[in-house]
């Protein structure tokens, strides 16, 4: 079925929630009418600011989150929190949805929250997220918390989504260990100490401040990703979660780092649908006259796979 896209972008610009909600689902199924939906939303982009949340599971992601919510509106912003849960299996829907630990926010009509299953995608986010990040920016959030799934230490896509990225770790869980590791601990702009009320925080703060020590030398001015302890669950050290969030911010306007990144991010989006296109249509050869050609000269040892390749490549650019 169809949908009317201007006014359906009318009213998420208005802040229906079920009109947000339409043009994130339309997003995630693949809607034939996507291009119509980013081409309208595109002129209304680049306002929000993006905020990133990853860490290991159980280290209190959902629950900062939350925390950070409440703080952005104490002043007065209007705030979208994209959740990616895992996949079920069966269902392929989110497994556990976030919403469930921010339920406080659930009335508010200045939040908007969102669970995105992965469907199997790698790298903490979904698929999608990228392009349900601009709808949200677009129906006039100004600040979207992005929180991945439970990640290890190779899933940092989302340092390639977000403005800053927040690297959250726990005392007693292994942290102090990775701390010394590549991976997931060397793309946060600040790292966030959660639980700080148990003990080891304090050694596990220590541990990163010496990682970050050890780390690429930095010149005057550089940014110094602060390390920050929190109690999420008592709303403890949280202000100093949106300070620390608001200076990173401040410093890439300052050196034009923002814009770096947003630019980055736009090309591999593009690279990516791009790449996306291509496999579809390398999909519909399967089985194609003309690949068959191309396969049994490569199997008679007539002709090369790169040179195989290259021709079947030309000839589906030139469709």
């Amino acid at each position: 079925m169809t949908v009317d896209v201007p006014q359906l972008v009318a009213q998420a610009r208005e802040g229906r929630p079920r009109a947000v909600a339409r043009l994130i689902s339309l997003v995630e199924g693949a809607s034939p009418q996507l291009r119509e939906v980013m081409a309208a939303l595109a002129p209304l982009t680049g306002g929000a600011y993006v905020v990133g949340l990853t860490g290991s599971p159980g280290v209190g992601k959902s629950t900062s989150t939350s925390a950070l919510v409440s703080a952005y509106r104490r002043a007065g912003k209007r705030v979208g929190v994209l959740a990616v849960d895992p996949s079920s299996p069966f269902s392929g829907g989110a497994l556990l949805g976030d919403r469930v630990r921010m339920s406080d926010h659930a009335s508010d009509p200045g939040v908007y929250i969102r669970s995105m299953a992965t469907r199997g995608h790698l790298g903490g986010l979904s698929w999608a997220a990228p392009q349900a990040i601009r709808v949200l920016d677009a129906a006039g959030c100004e600040v979207i918390l992005v929180e991945t799934v439970g990640v290890g230490q190779s899933e940092v896509e989302i340092a390639a989504q977000a403005d800053t990225c927040v690297v959250l770790l726990a005392p007693g869980m292994g942290d102090g260990i990775q701390a010394a590791k590549a991976g997931i601990l060397e793309i946060g702009d600040m790292y966030v100490v959660n639980k700080a009320d148990r003990d080891g925080a304090d050694a596990t703060a220590r541990e990163l401040n010496h990682m970050l020590g050890l780390g690429e030398s930095r010149g005057p001015g550089d940014w110094r990703p602060p390390i920050i302890k929190t109690i999420a669950a008592r709303g403890q050290g949280i202000d100093e979660v949106v300070e620390a969030l608001e200076k990173h911010r401040a410093w890439m306007d300052e050196r034009g780092v923002l814009a770096e990144r947003r630019t980055a991010r736009a090309a591999r989006e593009v690279e990516t649908i791009a790449i996306t296109a291509l496999r579809e249509r390398l999909a519909d050869v399967h089985g194609d006259a003309h690949l068959q050609e191309l396969a049994a000269a490569v199997a008679a040892g007539e002709l090369d796979p790169y040179a195989a390749s290259d021709t079947l490549l030309s000839t589906l650019t030139q469709q």
